[in-house]
């Protein structure tokens, strides 16, 4: 996913070695806190600006959602609408948080996106994820999302980028306990690629090291064509997108993500945007499924036709939920769509 406001040496010996303890933290009381969420997460991201906003919008307008996800935290600090959650007032931000958590909605903040690449650009990920934690902590949010895409890093396949994102992982769930706040990523699908396409493993070996410290995946499947226009078609139809996908990212259909890549299927919610994307991989670049078809290069399906799917994956035993980038494209309206034959609001 794309900032609005940007313009823009480890091996895999090392997977499991003990990660340095974070820095001592500013005093925040954890007492009683309760934000575990169950199955399904029915997951909005919003970056945009909104005419006259003033802070998130009404759950009203949001109703049939239950996570929002203010973008982004970046490396060098908030921005967007991550930047604006800090200009409200201390009374402003409770209030509004005190409107979500009756209306049963997480408030959750985004780090990274896509013009943000802190494993290529040298950051530490433990002294980062101790910054970002303690911005969770310091602005009453329910958790952090990590909307890592420094394809570079990854590309390289030397195995640094697994060994951050496992370190990153784990520094923030050492300060961030399970079940009073959520941990959640948001892969491209192919980075789940068996075999060659990622002989140092990608986000398999992420999560085969740090699953235990990740609530849920906001799997990213659209945007996967390349520069050839190969999967231009990836995960456009209930078929590719649950089943089984194409030659050009294979394994990587949602049921496939259990069967091979090990995900439990309780943790893989459908992933859906609205951004104009570039080329994936190689050039092949990626982020989520578009609410609307002008915001995605390919991989669009539309909401009556994305309900079918839902509803065959709940048949198949998957309960997980759905993501969308981003509001306002997406609002009440659209989840309705989404959510009628399976989960209806």
């Amino acid at each position: 996913m794309v900032s609005i406001t940007a313009t823009l040496l480890a091996c895999l010996t090392l997977l499991s070695s003990v990660l340095s303890a974070p820095v001592e933290l500013r005093s925040t009381s954890l007492e009683s806190r309760q934000t575990a969420q169950s199955a399904p997460h029915w997951v909005l991201y919003w970056d945009q600006w909104v005419n006259g906003e003033n802070g998130p919008p009404s759950p009203s307008t949001i109703y049939g959602f239950n996570v929002f996800i203010l973008s982004f935290l970046l490396s060098t600090g908030p921005a967007d609408q991550v930047l604006e959650w800090t200009y409200l007032s201390n009374d402003t931000r409770a209030s509004i948080k005190s409107e979500y958590e009756a209306a049963g909605i997480k408030l959750m903040v985004s780090a990274f996106g896509a013009t943000d690449a802190p494993t290529t650009n040298g950051y530490d990920p433990v002294s980062l994820a101790t910054t970002m934690a303690q911005f969770v902590l310091d602005y009453n949010l329910d958790g952090i999302d990590i909307d890592w895409e420094d394809f570079t890093a990854m590309n390289k396949q030397n195995g640094q980028a697994e060994y951050w994102l496992i370190s990153f992982t784990e520094t923030l769930r050492s300060i961030l306990p399970a079940g009073q706040y959520i941990i959640t990523h948001a892969p491209v699908a192919p980075w789940f690629t068996p075999g060659d396409y990622y002989p140092t493993g990608a986000y398999t070996i992420v999560n085969e090291n740090a699953g235990y410290a990740i609530d849920w995946y906001n799997i990213q499947f659209y945007n996967q064509a390349s520069p050839q226009n190969d999967g231009a078609t990836e995960y456009t139809n209930c078929s590719s997108l649950l089943y089984e996908s194409s030659t050009t990212w294979p394994y990587t259909a949602l049921f496939q993500l259990n069967s091979v890549a090990g995900v439990p299927l309780e943790k893989l919610v459908i992933g859906v945007s609205d951004l104009q994307i570039e080329p994936f991989l190689a050039a092949k670049f990626s982020r989520k499924k578009p609410a609307e078809p002008s915001d995605a290069s390919n991989g669009w399906i539309d909401p009556a036709t994305l309900a079918t799917c839902v509803k065959e994956a709940v048949n198949g035993g998957w309960s997980a939920g759905v993501m969308t980038w981003e509001y306002p494209d997406a609002s009440a309206s659209w989840i309705a769509t989404v959510r009628a034959d399976s989960f209806p609001v």
